[in-house]
């Protein structure tokens, strides 16, 4: 019987057999003794592997695609509402009797609480991830809705602070829970949760602008009804499905130790979110006015960004799942040098060819978006909320002064010339994401 036995514990020293040998138990036992000890052991053994496999980090379950459509969704209805200042400017300018200035630095509000996402990322670790999901379409829906009757420039600044709150909140901690829910697919899941804010801000200033047609200013309120029924259906979908960070993630960790384990891939990662992020200001922000500088047709002008914002849907739905396929870096990669030789040619071309190599930039610079957000969030398994909120905050730092850079660049030598840079620019992210440590396991 025992040579028996030891040929099913061969080739694993600490099977149960293996541990019942060198206690030497086996020797007070019979032979059908000893058989039914080993099978307790292995039956033992069998449990806790399992269990081990249920509280890893590293998620094995099948890609869940009713709550991640959901998660899609509630984005979708939460960047709806975010995208209604820049619309809305010119009428509290009227309104108000803002200088320009003063009107700008409304945006400046809404964006500031982002720097708190590491605070948000870190303390969301003890809290159930669904009511991030479920609050954040209501009270930023709330707060962008009542700007419309706000008496004054102060009121203003206050309801976008509680917006952009809101939304630090909710872009901080909700991608981890689409994550979740990912799976082992963690590339097609921020593939999914990009759509959703991508046709948002799409959306977004055509219904305000046409609210404000309709009823005024003063009917904006109304549009809170939206992300008020979003949450609600929200909370009714959730309500049964309890979700934390990780189960691995601890409640609490140190800002030293996250901040040191993350910096192999912080100091590249910045490099790469630097280089990058001259080409999108170039293309999200200054792109209509170089249009109409370039002696672009109005509507062409006028639609540039709808046209490169739909592309990029299309992008952020492929890339992540072909992520998964492919890998990562690959995919940053393939990104990075497409988009930057896709803006040499398009500074070549005029007319109807524009609008083609709008749709391939869209397709090609928005694309990496998810990518990067599955890279950071599978390279840190243990503290996924805390590295996504550094990623997120670090990105709206960096984005923030490079549109200003752009903006400077081309006020000095012209938007060609810059938009020239910034091509060169994305180029010099190459070496990198080279860089960039490879998945830990």
């Amino acid at each position: 019987m025992i040579p028996q036995l030891e040929r099913m514990a061969s080739g694993a020293p600490n099977t149960a057999y293996c541990r019942i040998l060198k206690s030497g138990y086996h020797r007070t036992l019979r032979d059908h003794e000893i058989e039914n000890e080993v099978r307790k052991q292995m039956a033992s053994v069998g449990d806790t592997e399992t269990r081990l496999k249920q509280e890893s980090p590293v998620l094995a379950e099948p890609f869940q695609a009713a709550p991640v459509a959901l998660i899609s969704a509630a984005h979708l209805t939460h960047d709806t509402y975010t995208a209604f200042l820049p619309p809305l400017l010119p009428a509290f300018i009227d309104k108000l009797g803002l200088l320009n200035v003063q009107a700008g630095s409304l945006a400046v509000f809404l964006q500031l609480p982002s720097l708190l996402q590491p605070l948000i990322g870190q303390l969301s670790a003890r809290c159930d991830l669904r009511y991030f999901a479920i609050l954040g379409p209501a009270v930023t829906a709330m707060a962008m809705s009542l700007l419309g009757i706000a008496p004054n420039y102060a009121w203003l600044a206050l309801l976008l602070v509680v917006a952009g709150s809101s939304s630090a909140a909710f872009h901080a901690v909700v991608p981890v829970l689409a994550g979740r829910f990912s799976g082992q697919y963690l590339g097609r899941g921020m593939s999914f949760w990009m759509v959703g804010g991508e046709l948002g801000r799409t959306l977004g200033p055509s219904v305000v602008v046409s609210a404000v047609a309709l009823w005024g200013l003063q009917g904006t309120p109304w549009l809170m009804l939206a992300g008020l029924t979003a949450s609600a259906l929200l909370w009714w979908q959730l309500r049964g499905v309890p979700v934390h960070a990780t189960r691995a993630e601890p409640a609490s960790s140190s800002w030293r130790d996250a901040f040191r384990v993350m910096l192999p891939m912080l100091v590249p990662l910045t490099g790469l979110i630097v280089t990058r992020s001259f080409m999108a200001a170039a293309l999200t922000t200054y792109l209509p006015i170089f249009l109409r500088d370039e002696g672009a047709a109005l509507w062409l002008a006028g639609a540039s960004l709808s046209i490169l914002e739909a592309a990029g849907v299309v992008g952020a739905l492929l890339s992540g799942s072909l992520s998964d396929r492919w890998g990562r870096k690959q995919l940053i990669l393939i990104s990075l040098v497409a988009s930057s030789l896709l803006m040499f040619v398009f500074l070549g071309v005029r007319g109807w060819e524009q609008i083609l190599l709008l749709l391939l930039l869209g397709f090609t610079s928005i694309s990496v978006t998810p990518v990067l957000m599955a890279f950071v969030q599978e390279s840190f398994p243990e503290m996924r909320t805390l590295a996504n909120g550094i990623y997120m905050a670090l990105s709206f730092v960096i984005r923030a002064v490079v549109i200003l850079a752009v903006g400077a660049l081309g006020d000095a030598f012209g938007l060609r010339p810059t938009f020239t840079v910034c091509a060169v620019l994305a180029l010099l992210g190459v070496p990198f994401v080279l860089w960039l440590p490879v998945r830990r396991l």
